[in-house]
């Protein structure tokens, strides 16, 4: 095995285990969650700011959407297809690694979200900013929050065209460019 594909899978590897640790992560947080909150008053942190609060989300952010589960399901899927291309076409190098793992909080976002759509039928929530009465929300939605939100300010300002030239139209070694 060559060196470079050696690394390549290594990568992957790594990025999948990342993955799937940030999905076990959310999940454990909502069994908390589920087991401490469920059928409570909610628990507050900080009086009027924050609070642990129970919900059951059948929608997606902000509770839209409800009731098309098979779209949500669709969704994961596509996304991870699209990571899946992503990783296949980023080169290795460490300038490329914030991309990386966005791609990584992005894909445990979804599927963490995914598993519970499956499984119960709705998300779990339960983070509340009372102040600003922001939506009820959990840790995969901050993966695929603050990934969005990082990814955009490497696409404006880290990442230059260049940088996105060699992802979108890489080539395979030894292919020929005629």
């Amino acid at each position: 095995m060559q060196i470079e594909t050696k690394k390549r899978y290594i990568t992957y590897l790594k990025a999948f285990a990342a993955a799937f640790a940030l999905v076990l992560l959310d999940q454990f947080t909502k069994l908390l969650a589920v087991e401490h909150l469920k059928g409570k008053d909610p628990l507050v942190i900080l009086h009027h700011v924050f609070e642990l609060h129970y919900l059951e989300n059948r929608g997606a952010a902000f509770g839209i959407f409800q009731g098309f589960q098979g779209f949500f399901i669709l969704s994961a899927v596509l996304i991870t297809a699209a990571v899946i291309w992503l990783f296949l076409r980023t080169p290795l190098e460490e300038h490329f690694l914030p991309l990386r793992i966005c791609g990584i909080l992005i894909v445990a976002g979804a599927w963490g979200n995914c598993i519970d759509r499956v499984i119960q039928g709705y998300v779990v929530d339960f983070f509340y900013f009372v102040l600003i009465d922001f939506p009820i929300f959990n840790v995969a939605d901050i993966y695929v929050t603050v990934a969005a939100f990082a990814l955009i300010l490497l696409l404006f300002f880290y990442y230059k065209e260049e940088d996105l030239e060699r992802i979108l139209h890489r080539r395979k070694p030894g292919r020929r460019t005629d």
